[in-house]
C-alpha cells in the first residue's frame, strides 16, 4: 500500500461506523483487534462471531455484541454477521475440516448477510506456487473473496506465535538448534491485532493484499544475538540439519507430518521468500513495530537486568 502518505502515520480519516464483526475474537490476534476497536468506538458498532459465546462474556459485559458462529454452520454465520458493514474473518486454524470449504463458508455467510467489505487475516508470501503449504490455503481464499463481488482486503500479516515454538528450549539449553533459516518477517500480534482495527476505522480503502510486515527481516541468529544480550549469558545459534532435526522431533513425540509442516517453514525462508520488508505496518501503528527484543522481554522468556 505504498500510495499511503508518510505524513498519514496517525492522522487517517475516520470512516462513519456502522456495524463491524469479528470473528475469532477470543483468540490472541483478533482479541486485540476488539480491545483496540472498543478505544475508538462505541460498543455497540461492534459485534463479535465466536464458536462458544460463553468465552466471550467479557465482551458482551461491556456491550459488544455476541452471536454465536461456526464455519461449518452457515445459518449461524448469517445470524452473526446480520447488519455487518465490515465483517473480518480469521483463517481457519482447524486441522481436522477443510478449511478451503470453511473459508468459502464464511466468505459467502457474509456476502449473503449483507457485508460491504470483507476483511482476512492472511500472511505475507501467500501464493498457489509457494514452498509453505498454508501459503496456497490463503491463496484460495483471496481468490474467492476477489469473486465474491464486494470489496475485499487480506490483511497479510508476518510470522507470529508463541516464540517458545519458534526457537525451542532455549533458556534450558542455551542454544537455539533449528534447521538452516533465511531472514523472515516476525511481527508482534499485538501490532497484526492494531493494525487491523485501523484498516476496519480508516476511510482509505485498503483494497485487496495488505502486507503488514516490520521494515526488517530477522533471522534466527539475531533472536539469539537479542537474547544473549536480555539474559545476559551468551545463547548460541545451532544449525541442523533438516533430516536429523525431523528425526530428533518425531523422538520427542511430534508426529512426522507435524515436524516437515514446520520444516516447510524453514526451508521457504532460505530462498528469501519471507524476506521482504514494508512500511504499511509502522504507517498504520504511528511507530515502529515492537521488536523482537520488546517480544522476548514482554513474554517474560528472559529475565531483563
Amino acid at each position: 500500500m505504498s500510495s499511503i502518505n508518510a505524513g498519514h502515520l496517525t492522522g487517517l480519516q475516520r470512516k462513519a461506523i456502522t456495524m463491524i464483526i469479528v470473528t475469532g475474537a477470543t483468540g490472541a490476534l483478533n482479541g486485540v483487534t476488539v480491545d483496540r476497536l472498543l478505544d475508538e468506538l462505541p460498543p455497540s458498532d461492534i459485534g463479535v462471531s465466536v464458536r462458544k459465546p460463553e468465552h466471550a462474556q467479557q465482551l458482551a459485559d461491556r456491550g459488544v455484541r455476541v452471536r454465536q458462529g461456526s464455519y461449518n454452520d452457515p445459518a449461524a454465520l448469517r445470524h452473526s454477521f446480520a447488519d455487518a458493514e465490515q465483517v473480518l474473518l480469521v483463517s481457519s486454524s482447524d486441522v481436522t475440516a477443510d478449511v478451503n470449504a470453511q473459508h468459502r463458508t464464511a466468505i459467502d455467510a457474509a456476502v449473503e448477510a449483507g457485508a460491504q467489505r470483507i476483511l482476512y487475516t492472511s500472511s505475507h508470501g501467500t501464493g498457489f506456487n509457494t514452498p509453505y503449504p498454508p501459503l496456497a490455503i490463503n491463496a484460495a481464499a483471496e481468490q474467492h473473496l476477489a469473486e465474491s463481488g464486494v470489496a475485499w482486503t487480506a490483511l497479510r500479516n508476518g510470522f507470529y506465535g508463541d516464540l517458545s515454538q519458534l526457537l525451542g528450549p532455549w533458556q534450558a539449553t542455551g542454544t537455539i538448534a533449528k534447521p538452516a533459516d533465511g531472514p523472515f518477517s516476525w511481527v508482534d500480534r499485538r501490532d497484526a491485532g492494531e493494525a487491523a482495527a485501523r484498516i476496519l476505522t480508516s476511510d482509505e480503502p485498503f483494497d485487496g493484499p495488505v502486507d503488514l510486515t516490520p521494515p526488517t527481516s530477522v533471522t534466527l541468529a539475531d533472536f539469539a544475538e537479542q537474547a544473549s544480550e536480555l539474559s545476559g549469558r551468551h545463547v548460541e545459534r545451532i544449525v541442523v540439519d533438516d533430516e536429523k532435526w525431523v528425526v530428533g522431533e518425531i523422538a520427542a513425540g511430534v508426529p512426522e507430518a507435524a515436524a516437515r509442516f514446520t520444516l516447510a517453514m524453514f526451508q521457504a525462508t532460505r530462498s528469501g521468500h519471507f524476506a521482504q520488508p514494508g512500511l504499511t505496518l509502522s504507517r498504520l501503528l504511528g511507530r515502529e513495530p515492537r521488536s523482537i527484543a520488546d517480544q522476548l522481554a514482554a513474554e517474560q522468556f528472559v529475565k531483563t537486568r
